[in-house]
């Protein structure tokens, strides 16, 4: 059955008037990402509690009043204070095994699923209004509410757990498999990982590492590239939360010898996150990572990835042009693969195909016809670059070029009309000519064919909340080849560390680029195979900005710090 407008239920409830729906309507036209409901509140037509009850008729729920209810202490203890805040839900009351809700947003349907596939109950949804969701949510998780602290407090003391655990953890031989899942899908296992993963991707965190050793099992989360350390649970518990995220990831939970890798598929707060799961056996159990890929966090927009203004009008030149090699290089997690996607999400419109193969396809773009690598059945780089040049492309991104074969078929594809797209990993854009005569590519092609050489890194920004001047010590300014006298009065800056930015004094990551765009006198000096090092000051004189330089540029400014700099960029001789 359809479900009715929203705005022809108020008109029905006799709560606005057909001009008014009118009105309403004209100005959504003028704010599209805006709700219907909420524009006729904000504009004082109707009331939180009248959109709550025509919520309530829209989807075929009740509503509830949380006035003055609160709910009781084991119900308020099945939803953690991260979930409740995520969701913005208040837990009513608990039946057998359904689990009651109060949401303000009845309209997102994918909470009930997600909370299913959470806590492993039945949901059922209630409609309350925003305010009163705002106030429950202030009211009863502001004090004591649940951490992974007071989770592994209660693991370390739940006996019976621990009976269960060590009966499954001694020795890699045979196990009984019901009783490894009931272990990995019992209540406070699933309530730990839960917490874990609703951290990480609150924190925008990149990476979550699992690792088992002899006497500890520690958790890691990677945020702004930096690993942390979190409360470690109960050694005991390290097979119950791997078999459980072996359980959520579709994988073996009986094979222990051999690497594993799968994905589990999550929307978080109404926007899905995809867990891609790697499983590796070590002397002390299997090492578990899973990479967070966040489609909401990244920004897939050119002007967001943090280049100068310069830098992007001679990029945005660069990967207009009708044919050629464009080459993004840089180490594993330098945003590579975000600038490519910023590039042809710009570069996505009608008139052009675009097609990608990538070993994974990170994230789906509409219009992009997208190819993911599969190696064991033949589906490799080379394979898939052969077959798209028969698609009738206009721009190709492979996503990495790893051998001759590879690199000759995207030069053969830029010679014959098409714009590339690729990665390299290479220290800088320099680098990257010598990089690919070393696979076997002939000089005269890549002079022919590279337009352009991007390296990047990224390193962390310094907290807003607690950043200070500081003074430069002696061995900062060796590190930085600079004299205390031409800094000219000019200030270093860091984070002292505050609660916004977890007392790291870092908060969030900004991008360094290194832009080198191939000319004559560049090209003649590839092609008289003249050395790095000279090709690097010829390309400096044209423009180019180093690295190094580019990171100096941020630290006087400061947007990061000295031992950010000199952590990921080289001094150039």
């Amino acid at each position: 059955m359809a479900i009715r407008r929203i705005g022809q239920i108020l008109v029905d409830m006799g709560f606005i008037s057909d001009e008014q729906l009118e009105i309403v309507l004209d100005e959504q036209e003028r704010n599209p990402g805006e709700k219907f409901g909420k524009i006729a509140e904000n504009m004082g037509l109707i009331t939180d509690e009248q959109l709550a009850q025509a919520l309530a008729e829209q989807m075929g729920m009740q509503v509830i009043s949380l006035e003055n209810f609160e709910p009781p202490a084991d119900v308020r203890n099945e939803i953690s204070e991260t979930m409740a805040q995520l969701y913005r839900i208040i837990p009513v009351r608990r039946d057998g095994s359904e689990l009651t809700v109060a949401t303000c947003d009845p309209q997102n349907l994918s909470v009930q699923d997600e909370l299913r596939t959470f806590l492993g109950v039945d949901i059922r949804v209630l409609v309350s209004t925003e305010r009163e969701i705002t106030r429950g949510l202030e009211k009863f998780y502001n004090v004591g509410g649940e951490s992974v602290e007071k989770i592994v407090e209660q693991l370390e003391n739940d006996a019976d757990l621990m009976k269960q655990a060590e009966a499954l953890t001694v020795g890699a031989g045979a196990f009984d498999l019901t009783s490894a899942e009931a272990l990995a899908d019992s209540a406070p296992v699933r309530k730990l990982l839960n917490m874990i993963l609703l951290l990480a991707i609150k924190d925008h965190a990149s990476d979550i590492h699992f690792e088992p050793f002899e006497d500890e099992f520690r958790i890691r989360i990677k945020a702004d590239g930096v690993l942390y350390e979190m409360v470690p649970p109960p050694r005991h518990l390290a097979f119950a939360i791997t078999t459980r995220i072996k359980v959520m990831a579709n994988l073996d939970i009986a094979e222990r010898r051999l690497p594993q890798d799968g994905r589990i598929e999550l929307t978080v707060g109404g926007h899905p996150v995809d867990l891609r799961v790697s499983v590796l056996p070590t002397m002390f159990g299997e090492s578990t990572v899973l990479r967070v890929l966040d489609r909401s966090v990244v920004q897939l927009d050119l002007t967001k990835v943090g280049m100068d203004s310069t830098t992007l009008k001679q990029f945005r030149s660069v990967i207009h042009k009708p044919n050629g090699i464009v080459l993004v290089t840089g180490p594993t997690g330098s945003g590579k693969t975000t600038t490519l996607y910023a590039a042809l999400s710009e570069l996505n419109s009608i008139e052009d195909k675009l097609i990608t193969t990538e070993d994974p396809v990170e994230y789906d773009i509409d219009g992009i016809v997208q190819i993911p690598i599969d190696s064991e059945i033949g589906v490799t780089f080379a394979a898939c670059l052969r077959s798209i040049l028969r698609q009738d492309p206009d721009r190709i991104l492979v996503g990495e070029i790893r051998d001759i074969e590879t690199a000759e078929i995207a030069v053969q594809a830029s010679l014959t009309g098409h714009l590339v797209f690729s990665t390299l990993h290479t220290n800088d854009a320099p680098s990257s000519i010598t990089r690919m005569k070393d696979m076997g590519v002939p000089t005269f092609l890549i002079v022919a064919t590279v337009e352009a050489i991007l390296a990047q890194r990224l390193v962390r920004r310094i907290c807003s909340q607690c950043r200070e001047a500081i003074e430069p010590t002696d061995d900062m300014l060796i590190d930085l080849d600079l004299k205390r006298e031409s800094l000219n009065g000019r200030k270093f800056y860091r984070g002292r560390g505050c609660e916004v930015c977890n007392n790291t004094g870092y908060k969030g990551r900004v991008g360094l680029f290194e832009l080198m765009i191939m000319n004559d006198e560049l090209r003649e000096m590839v092609m008289s195979n003249t050395s790095i090092d000279l090709l690097r000051d010829a390309a400096r004189n044209y423009g180019m900005v180093s690295l190094r330089d580019a990171g100096m540029a941020f630290m006087f400014e400061g947007v990061t710090t000295p031992d950010e700099v000199i952590r990921e960029t080289i001094m150039e001789a």
